[in-house]
């Protein structure tokens, strides 16, 4: 775990004990601090009561904390501590400015950090499997992987210092204060969580708060499809020395595209791009990176290709929950090059929006939608009339249509364009549960596992 004098002799509360919030308790103990625990859920604190003092911040005396460390899950725009807090000056702040603060107690090392509303993940877990193809001590962190304060400080090698790559949601960036990163990525901005800022500026803000912290000769890519982003660059050109500011550059991965599998569509040549900007930084050369790139398997859940029977390639894109997340998957698969769309939809869940909006365009690659959940009716009266549509309700009957659908060449894509909340406990649950339809309904048919034994050639 990361310890560190800084944290020694000092008093936090932590708020929220799930993986990120016991990492951070156990790793503020094992600093010599004193630390006291709260959460919502009876048991879950009662769980931790053993390690710590269990103390509820609408209550307790809140001028002996030095911070309270809060879960990225608690909506500060909401909840009464943020008020409280600010009443007895105390700051709030999370995991990542801890690791933060005790960054000069850790052995010689890196930070990579990737924000953006949609493609991070995939970004990040690509930034982390091209250094450790060449070779560098490398770990991931932030908004995936392992809590960042429960990890093993990395240790250099012959190749270099260790370099910690922090997916960085703008929650997280909201209760970090000194993460100066020696490259970043800020890879597009669009509506998304406006529940938890006042408004789509505010949240725009808070992305580009990664990059106020930085210093003015680290580096920092951006992409370049929308205002904010570009706005958040311009500010950034302007406080920095030529050559610390650079934006994607997509031409010369163009014709290499081809060769990754799993890094299909216009966003993931923009992602790749913007990996590529950031080792490149760090001093991985093309020798490295490119083979690196071909040997990538991307993210469960995310454009993640499961199975191939019968010439129909079955997508697991759980993880899009919002239109904006979906548009990019549609995108990947285009018409046949005969004519005629591929694409077999599955959408539905618990709608974040009204409308199909970034969608919309895309339409053209559809062959056949299959509406789930509880927003599929309205998704089915959005798309009649415009693509073939069946009403389903249950994954399973959606992907039992598709398959009886579709035909070689074509592509039977779940990406809902919702939360799970309606069927699901979350995103992980539901594209588990496509994954085990799609096998049973395959074995039912007698299909051989063929993709899954050419991934592991």
């Amino acid at each position: 775990m990361i310890v560190s004098p800084a944290f020694s002799g000092k008093n936090y509360l932590v708020l929220g004990l799930a993986r990120s919030g016991v990492a951070t308790m156990e790793a503020l103990l094992a600093s010599g601090a004193q630390v006291s625990i709260w959460d919502r859920q009876e048991d879950t604190r009662e769980a931790q009561a053993s390690r710590a003092p269990v103390a509820d911040p609408m209550i307790c005396d809140l001028t002996r904390f030095d911070a309270i460390v809060a879960s990225p899950g608690v909506p500060l725009n909401t909840h009464p501590i943020a008020g409280r807090a600010a009443q007895y000056g105390v700051p709030i702040i999370g995991d990542i400015e801890l690791f933060a603060q005790a960054r000069a107690d850790l052995p010689p090392h890196k930070v990579v950090g990737i924000t953006g509303t949609n493609g991070k993940s995939t970004t990040t877990a690509l930034v982390h499997h091209i250094l450790g193809s060449a070779g560098l001590p490398v770990t991931m962190a932030g908004n995936i992987g392992l809590p960042i304060m429960g990890q093993s400080p990395l240790q250099p090698n012959e190749r270099g210092a260790g370099v910690y790559v922090l997916e960085l949601s703008s929650y997280q960036i909201d209760l970090t204060r000194s993460l100066a990163c020696e490259a970043a990525a800020l890879l597009n901005i669009t509506p998304d969580h406006l529940d938890r800022y006042d408004g789509f500026a505010e949240y725009a803000f808070a992305k580009g708060r990664l990059f106020a912290m930085q210093g003015t000769g680290q580096f920092a890519v951006f992409g370049h499809d929308d205002a904010p982003t570009r706005a958040i660059m311009a500010a950034e050109a302007e406080r920095r020395p030529p050559g610390r500011v650079a934006t994607l550059e997509t031409a010369p991965l163009t014709e290499l595209q081809e060769y990754w599998p799993s890094l299909a569509g216009p966003h993931n040549l923009q992602n790749t791009a913007a990996a590529v900007a950031l080792v490149e930084e760090l001093g991985v050369t093309r020798s490295f990176w490119e083979p690196a790139l071909r040997s990538f398997r991307g993210l469960p859940h995310r454009m993640e290709r499961i199975e191939q029977a019968d010439g129909v390639l079955f997508v697991n894109d759980s993880k899009a929950t919002n239109a904006a997340s979906t548009a990019p998957a549609l995108a990947a698969y285009p018409p046949h090059p005969g004519g005629g769309a591929r694409i077999h939809w599955i959408l539905g869940g618990l709608a974040k929006e009204d409308g199909l909006g970034e969608c919309e365009p895309l339409l053209p690659n559809v062959a056949a939608a299959y509406t789930i959940g509880e927003a599929g009716p309205r998704f089915a009266e959005l798309l009649d009339g415009r693509v073939q549509v069946e009403r389903c309700e249950m994954m399973c009957e959606a992907v039992r249509r598709a398959i009886a659908n579709a035909k070689a060449g074509d592509v039977i894509m779940l990406s809902p364009a919702c939360a799970s909340f309606d069927q699901f406990r979350d995103y992980e649950k539901r594209g588990e549960h496509f994954k085990q339809v799609v096998g049973a309904l395959l074995e039912e048919r007698g299909c051989p596992p063929s993709l899954e034994q050419r991934i592991g050639e």
